[in-house]
C-alpha cells in the first residue's frame, strides 16, 4: 500500500508539472494576443481585465470591445484544449468581482454578488459560443469580497471591478 501511495503521488506530481508547463504556454501565448494593455494585468497565476474591458457600468452583458477581446482568448483556449493531452483534468476559472459601492436596486441585480457572478457566466457563455469546451470552464461571483485595495478612491474601486481568468487543475 506505501508503495502504490509513492507511485500514486509521483505519478500526480507529473501531471501538475506538466499542468503548469501548458500554463506558462497558455500564459505567454495569451500576453502576445493581448498585447501591453494599461486594463489587463499579469498577477501571479491570473489574467486580471477591468470590468470594463467587456462590460458597460451595473451591466452583465459582453459588450462589443469585449466580446472581440474575448475572441482572442476563445482561440487560446481551444488551441490549447488541442494541445494538454486528455489526462490532464484542467478548467480556467473566471472570477467576477465588483467594487463595494451597492447597487442602486433599480436595476437588474440586487447585489453585487449576483452581478459579479452574472457577469462571470456571461464571459463563460460567450467562450462556449465561440468553440471552448464548457467542461473547461467555471465561473465564480466574488462581488465585493475579495477586494484589490481597500479604499474609497475612485482608482481603488475600479482596480476592483475585474474579471480574474485562472488556468487550473480541476
Amino acid at each position: 500500500i506505501a508503495d502504490l501511495g509513492s507511485r500514486l503521488n509521483v505519478a500526480l506530481a507529473q501531471k501538475v508539472q506538466e499542468l503548469a508547463r501548458y500554463r506558462s504556454d497558455f500564459f505567454g501565448r495569451l500576453r502576445q494576443v493581448l498585447g501591453n494593455r494599461s486594463d489587463i494585468r499579469v498577477v501571479g497565476d491570473r489574467f486580471v481585465f477591468q470590468s470594463e474591458v467587456f462590460f458597460d457600468a451595473g451591466a452583465a452583458g459582453v459588450n462589443p470591445a469585449g466580446r472581440g477581446e474575448l475572441d482572442k482568448l476563445a482561440a487560446a483556449l481551444v488551441t490549447l484544449d488541442k494541445e494538454i493531452p486528455g489526462d490532464i483534468s484542467w478548467i480556467l476559472r473566471v472570477d467576477g468581482h465588483t467594487d463595494k459601492r451597492p447597487l442602486s436596486g433599480a436595476g437588474q441585480f440586487k447585489t453585487n454578488w449576483e452581478l459579479s457572478s452574472a457577469r462571470a457566466i456571461s464571459v463563460v457563455e460567450y467562450l462556449v459560443s465561440k468553440g471552448v469546451p464548457p467542461q473547461r470552464l467555471a465561473a465564480t461571483g466574488f462581488g465585493e469580497f475579495q477586494p484589490l485595495e481597500l479604499g474609497d478612491t475612485d482608482e481603488a474601486l475600479r482596480r476592483n471591478r475585474r474579471i480574474e481568468l485562472k488556468l487550473t487543475e480541476r
